[in-house]
């Protein structure tokens, strides 16, 4: 399975544009957006072409490819906004695809690093954003994945998307250079 991943998109609409023509070139077989995708935020400052009205009309564009689609809030994200996505946005979200067990959150009401709530059984792949840095590690029996922010990179790393397959999860630039690549141990 493909998947493309994005998070913190921030009302960036070229941020937006170029996640569109990713997944048009990629094909992948399941888009995943990890929340803060209309407003810039209160301490953020303002991204590349910011635009909310536009962003949230070419979202469509984006859903139109016909890919399975999950999203979800980030704590950036208000009511007002998504309510007028066209697809629906939720908490979190279970991904379960090549025998891995990824939980999709935007991550700000999980910790860093273990430990974690109880719930969450050893070898879940926390896939996250939030803090806008590419991370992929294991630590503790759990494998955290960031794809970082395509529009407010922070922490010195550049505007950056994820992609998984066969299960391996790589950080890729918006330029085209691979930034991390991880395989959960069970896997590689």
């Amino acid at each position: 399975m493909r998947i493309l991943i994005a998070s913190d998109l921030h009302g960036s609409l070229s941020s937006l544009h170029f996640l569109v023509q990713k997944a048009k070139e990629l094909l992948p077989d399941m888009l995943v957006l990890l929340g803060d995708l209309v407003y810039h935020g209160p301490r953020n400052p303002l991204p590349d072409a910011y635009d909310t009205l536009s962003i949230l009309h070419d979202f469509a564009e984006l859903k139109a490819l016909g890919t399975s689609f999950t999203a979800v809030k980030g704590n950036c994200d208000a009511e007002v906004d998504i309510c007028h996505l066209p697809f629906p946005v939720t908490e979190s979200a279970w991904i379960h695809c090549d025998g891995l067990h990824i939980l999709a959150s935007h991550g700000h009401r999980l910790p860093e690093r273990p430990p974690l709530p109880d719930h969450l059984p050893q070898g879940t792949i926390i896939l996250r954003g939030h803090t806008h840095i590419p991370r992929g590690e294991t630590l503790q029996g759990f494998h955290f994945w960031n794809p970082g922010s395509l529009s407010l990179p922070k922490g010195g790393s550049k505007r950056s998307y994820g992609l998984y397959e066969q299960g391996t999860f790589q950080v890729w630039t918006m330029d085209g250079c691979k930034v991390l690549e991880h395989t959960p141990a069970h896997l590689s």
